[in-house]
């Protein structure tokens, strides 16, 4: 069922990107020399709906603001579940990806760099780079289109954000974990969890990964952790922002939550409700990602076929 609810919305994004695609200015049409470029940064995240937690996005925008000025900035949520709830519940509108390029296209936008704020390549990423793919094949669409990866891309990324995150908490004691809780999937991306673990480990041996819905699982990391016979954790979100998940599943006071399975383990808990967005180092490892696709956007003409 969800397959065909994926294939649904799939087909109808392509629908949706070849009719405003028909509909553009014809002056817009890509091949035009005389037409002066607009180049945009579409920031995609999947989207929170708790207020306080969206303030991170704002470290991510006066970022991207300083490095790259005079370039507009845009925003769009890849969750429709966020977007409803934010819409109905705040009144703010959020645009989904589709919706966003859309827009863009019809505001007369030639070169657009898209940047996913996801923290893997799952199945957000996936639907996003479907998404763009559609766009930047239709025949009268932006002269380019390009789309930046997700945090975790590969091993320089990786080995980056450990960096970032080991210098982010205070040194950690004989007897004293780092725990990064991410949220899980059972995409082929959650290869980089593990993966994740291994190059925070080359900075302590004592930091760990883990995640609320798939592996490596609470229990996994509970079982290293007291092997090491480890007194106190760390606990930190592994998410873009520290919304639902990290107040409630990874934080709350509830019996299954990662903060009141570690202690009925008898280790001391101490949850940092910081997202990575609000890390600056971190917000660099997207900022240079973004970086990336801007010179592309400007070296490699669209190819018309």
């Amino acid at each position: 069922m969800r397959i065909h609810q994926r294939l649904s919305a799939f087909l109808s994004i392509c629908l949706l990107a070849l009719l405003l695609g028909l509909q553009a200015d014809p002056a817009q049409a890509h091949g035009k020399a005389n037409v002066e470029p607009k180049i945009g940064i579409l920031l995609v995240t999947f989207g929170t709906s708790v207020p306080e937690a969206r303030k991170a996005y704002a470290t991510i925008e006066s970022k991207v603001k300083a490095a790259y000025p005079g370039v507009e900035l845009r925003w769009a949520y890849t969750s429709r579940q966020i977007r409803h709830k934010v819409a109905t519940e705040e009144g703010l509108r959020n645009a989904s990806p589709a919706g966003a390029l859309g827009r863009m296209l019809d505001d007369g936008f030639t070169h657009v760099a898209v940047q996913s704020l996801h923290v893997i390549p799952g199945q957000e990423f996936n639907d996003l780079t479907a998404i763009v793919e559609a766009f930047g094949s239709m025949p009268k669409s932006f002269e380019r289109i390009v789309l930046g990866p997700p945090l975790l891309s590969g091993p320089e990324a990786m080995q980056a954000l450990a960096k970032a995150v080991m210098a982010s908490v205070p040194g950690l004691g004989d007897r004293e974990a780092l725990v990064l809780v991410g949220h899980g999937t059972h995409h082929l991306a959650s290869a980089f969890y593990p993966a994740m673990q291994y190059y925070l480990q080359q900075e302590s041996e004592r930091a760990f990964v883990g995640t609320i819905e798939s592996s490596p699982s609470m229990q996994d990391v509970l079982a290293d952790l007291v092997k090491r016979k480890i007194a106190k954790a760390y606990l930190v979100p592994f998410l873009t922002v520290a919304g639902d998940h990290a107040r409630n599943d990874i934080a709350g006071n509830e019996p299954d939550s990662w903060k009141s399975q570690l202690k009925a383990k008898g280790i001391a808990c101490q949850p940092v409700m910081r997202g990575l967005a609000e890390d600056p180092a971190v917000v660099d490892i997207w900022v240079g990602q973004l970086g990336l696709s801007l010179k592309a956007l400007r070296d490699e003409p669209k190819d018309n076929g």
